[in-house]
This record gives structure tokens, C-alpha cells and sequence, in this order.
């Protein structure tokens, strides 16, 4: 789906501030944590309102949670699961007044509801819809595939782009090490992600709730093909069956997110359960190729939209305190995450959108603009920001081939887009920072394999370190070739706000 962004910078009631870290001070740090279940005949209050999802935010002594539990209870809300160590409560409720009234009880440090619609819109960060190889079109590209490619590789210029191709030949990465995609399910049962394919690590947090069910983190149809394609890129095997990822040694898990319905949204709720679930399962590094769902920006001055910034950070600060490094999309909107105000015309996006005017400093899209995650902007084959692609100084980390149907490889298909793995052992193009992103968790990937005792902050800044800044371009960008200048570039050829630090390198990260 794309961002949208643009102009006048919001007034809000709360005082502004100059940093995300700033912005964020006040939410509480997290040590560990573990759901628990919610106590034996708990039953919610009969209501006229809308059947809602809600995060409740707490301090963290059990004290306070078997307290904020009885107030749930006593004002018509269900426990789902209880993220103790973090201090979040996913509650079900249809009390009309449930967020206000839980606000009020002692101890709730933020709580709102995480979606606008009844529980029963996508958030994905591609651009446009899958083009799916028949097996004619595998055949006639596998057959000018060259002695040790794999037999779709003449079509991944991406993974020439970075060297991972190259790389794959002096590390190809460490089982020891696991990229988790939290996404819309993975079809483990792929030719060429079964090989490095961890089931012990994957789950469906779908309900707020981890299952862990054999196969729950499947996708439920071939529609939901994002979180396949994802996977693929990052370990794809070399194996003789079609593509390779950039990271062909290391594992990958699924922790399904997505509503099983045909608006695949991603729910805060979800994410909360897949970060958590991440880090008590060992995971190095997730992949997030989505924003969080129903808001494209969650402003501080909304106490609904304020919860959800509080509760999804929780659950990454607590993942990267337990070592993983999570690293999302920056979006495809087009529009400079640094500036001064952005429109806002499609959120919520699971009811009735308005456009609404946001300071990108105090609303955030989430989780990529939060502290310490790993921000990702799209490249094409040449290496140029991709015309969807969202930028910023300050705001990008770094940068990935995410493809750009603008920018034409030399290739068997001339197809600028991103080739992959999809549901059903089939193979599919896509474009979008979606795509960026993988091949950044990817790349980090290479560089837990080379220093397993990196730390996030670490991961981080090596990524950064291997990364090639091109610098701003010399002439106006105009991405679609329209004769309209679409994005201004600031910064130098250290950083600016189209690459961040550059674009990652898997040779660099390996050698």
C-alpha cells in the first residue's frame, strides 16, 4: 500500500519535540517477556458498542497487571494474552468507552484501540500486484541460466547488484543464524525455502496471541504471497531449483501476521505477539516489510494511536534487548520522512479513511520509524532511488535493491522488479521497499554470521560501515522519467536522505 505523504506541519496538544528518541523518552524501557493466560472464566460486560481490539500499556510489576486485569474485566474486556515483562495486555471489548475508562485506572500507562472497524484494508510495502511466471516463461529462462547459477538466476540482477552472488561463494551465511519475516505466512514447503526453513522458530501471532500450531504460519491462500516472496529473497537455497537468496546458508522463520482475509492487515496486536515471539525464540534479525495497521502515521496527540506506539515499541526495544536486530521498509509513498508535514488521505484503512495533515516527528509509521530499528529505502538496477520510495536525511538507514520497473536490466526478462519465490512452487517479480528490506535483513544476516557476538547496535552500525553511498544525484530527480522533479535529495555522499549510509554490499559484508 502506498505512504502518503506532504505539507503543513500538524499543532498538537501535547509539547512537540525535535527527535523520535525525544518523542519516545516517555514510554517504559522492557527487560523480558512472556504471555500468560488470561485466569479461568473471565467474561466481558455486554455492550452496544463495536466488538474492538485494544492494547492496554502497564507498568511491569505483577502487582499492577493483576490489577489493570480486574479493571478489564470489571469495564467489558476480554484478556487475549498478557506480555507481562513488557507490560502489555491485549484486550478484546465492545464497551464503547473501554479505552477511556481503562486510561483512568492507576497503573495504565497508555491504552486505545488498534483498529476502527469490529474485529472479524493491506499494510504490505510492495508496489503494485505480483507478476507470476507460468512455467512456459521458467522454462524459457531457465534455459540461458549459466554452469553454477541456479536456473532463474540470469533474471536476479539484485543479487549481482550487491555482490551477494559472489559473496555466496566466500560465506554464504550461518545456520546458527535465523531471519524471522513477520509477514502474511511463509510456504515452507517450497522447493527452495524448505531447505533452510525453521519451524521450531515460526508461529501465527495472527490473534495477539502466538500459536504454534505445525503449519499455523502458512499463508492461508496463494494471495497471501508477500511473506514468501520476502523469504525467498533472504535464503532461497542453492540447490538447482530456481532462485537464490542473498543469504543462502542461514535459516528462516515465519511468524504470520496478517489477517487471513483478503485485506492481509497487520494489526498492532500481531506484531506486538511476532516481536515478542521473535526474540524468546532465539531470532537474530526480523524482517518487516509492512507498516503497522489501521494508521499509516500514529500521532502522539491521539491516546489510540498513542497506545499503539507504545505497545509495538515495547515489543521491538524487548526484541533488540534480547538481540535481535529488526530491520522494516521505509514505504513507498514518495515522500521525504524528514519533512515538515505530510498528507495523510488513507488511514484508517480498515473503515472510512480521512485526510488529515501530520508532522512526521510526532507521528510515526510504524515500527520503522522506531528508536533503533533499521530503516530501508528501495534502489533499482542502477542503483537510483526507486520512484515509490520513501527517503530522508535522518530518517533512512540504509538502502536496497527493491526494484523499479523505470530502471530496465539487461536481463533475460527485462523486468526491473525483484524475482522471487511464491506459494505453490511458483516464482513471481515484485517491486517495492518490501523487497529493500529482505535483502538488508539479508545482508545483516551475513554479518551475524561472520560476527556472532554483535549486538544490534552493532549489526547496525557494520551495515552501515559496508555500505556504497552514490550520493545525491547531480541532476533533479525525476524517478518516473515525467519531466517532473519528484524528490529532493539532502546530505552528502556520507549520508543524505535517499541512501542513508549507502547501499548494503553482501561481497563488502562477508570479506
Amino acid at each position: 500500500m502506498a505512504h502518503l505523504r506532504s505539507r503543513r506541519r500538524l499543532a498538537l496538544a501535547v509539547p512537540v519535540v525535535l527527535s523520535l528518541t525525544a518523542s519516545l523518552g516517555f514510554l517504559p524501557s522492557v527487560a523480558a517477556a512472556a504471555p500468560t493466560a488470561p485466569p479461568a472464566g473471565a467474561a466481558a460486560r455486554a455492550a452496544d458498542g463495536p466488538n474492538l481490539a485494544y492494547v492496554v500499556n502497564t507498568r511491569k510489576d505483577q502487582r499492577t497487571i493483576e490489577s489493570v486485569r480486574r479493571a478489564i474485566a470489571r469495564n467489558g474486556g476480554t484478556v487475549v494474552a498478557v506480555y507481562d515483562r513488557i507490560g502489555v495486555i491485549v484486550v478484546h471489548s465492545a464497551n464503547p468507552d473501554f479505552g477511556a475508562r481503562l486510561r483512568a485506572v492507576r497503573g495504565v500507562d497508555s491504552a486505545g484501540a488498534t483498529r476502527t472497524a469490529p474485529l472479524s484494508a493491506a499494510g504490505t510495502t510492495d508496489e503494485g500486484g505480483v507478476q507470476v511466471l507460468s512455467r512456459a516463461q521458467e522454462s524459457r529462462l531457465t534455459a540461458g541460466a549459466a554452469a553454477g547459477e541456479e536456473p532463474l538466476e540470469a533474471d536476479q540482477w539484485d543479487l549481482r547488484a550487491i555482490g551477494a552472488d559472489r559473496a555466496a561463494k566466500i560465506n554464504p551465511g550461518s545456520r546458527n543464524v535465523t531471519v524471522g519475516v513477520i509477514d502474511t505466512g511463509v510456504d515452507d514447503t517450497h522447493p527452495d525455502i524448505a531447505p533452510n526453513f525453521s519451524a521450531s522458530q515460526s508461529a501465527n501471532c495472527v490473534s495477539g496471541k502466538a500459536d504454534t500450531t505445525y503449519g499455523a504460519w502458512r499463508p492461508v491462500d496463494a494471495g497471501h504471497y508477500h511473506g514468501t516472496h520476502v523469504a525467498g529473497e533472504i535464503a532461497a537455497a542453492r540447490n538447482g531449483v530456481g532462485v537464490a537468496g542473498v543469504a543462502p546458508g542461514v535459516k528462516v522463520a515465519s511468524i504470520t501476521v496478517a489477517q487471513p482475509d483478503s485485506t492481509s492487515l497487520f494489526y498492532p496486536e500481531s506484531v506486538v505477539c511476532a516481536f515478542v515471539f521473535a526474540a524468546d525464540h532465539g531470532i537474530e534479525i526480523t524482517n518487516n516489510s509492512y507498516y503497522v495497521d489501521p494508521w499509516l502515521y500514529n500521532c502522539m496527540d491521539d491516546p489510540d494511536q498513542r497506545a499503539i506506539v507504545d505497545a509495538v515499541n515495547r515489543a521491538q526495544r524487548y526484541a533488540q534487548r534480547k538481540g535481535t536486530l529488526n530491520v522494516a521498509s521505509a514505504g513507498n509513498s514518495n515522500h521525504d520522512l524528514d519533512a515538515d508535514a505530510i498528507v495523510d488521505d488513507s488511514s484508517p484503512d480498515d473503515s472510512t479513511a480521512q485526510t488529515r495533515t501530520i508532522d512526521p516527528h510526532t507521528c510515526f509509521d510504524v515500527p520503522t520509524q522506531l528508536p533503533g530499528v533499521v530503516t530501508v529505502s528501495a534502489v533499482g538496477v542502477k542503483g537510483a532511488k526507486a520512484y515509490y520510495s520513501s527517503y530522508g536525511k535522518g530518517a533512512v538507514d540504509v538502502a536496497g535493491p527493491g526494484g523499479d520497473r523505470f530502471q530496465i536490466p539487461d536481463t533475460p526478462s527485462k523486468n526491473g522488479r525483484i524475482l522471487s519465490t511464491l506459494p505453490n512452487d511458483q516464482y513471481g517479480f515484485l517491486q517495492g521497499t518490501s523487497m529493500a528490506s529482505p535483502h538488508v535483513a539479508a545482508v545483516a544476516a551475513l554479518l551475524k554470521s561472520a560476527h556472532p557476538h554483535a549486538t544490534p547496535a552493532q549489526l547496525q552500525a557494520l551495515l552501515k560501515a559496508q555500505a556504497d553511498n552514490p550520493g545525491c544525484p547531480a541532476e533533479p530527480y525525476d524517478g518516473d522519467g515525467d519531466g517532473v522533479v519528484d524528490a529532493t535529495c539532502v546530505g552528502g555522499k556520507r549520508v543524505n536522505g535517499f541512501y542513508g549510509s549507502g547501499i548494503v554490499d553482501a561481497l563488502r559484508a562477508v570479506k
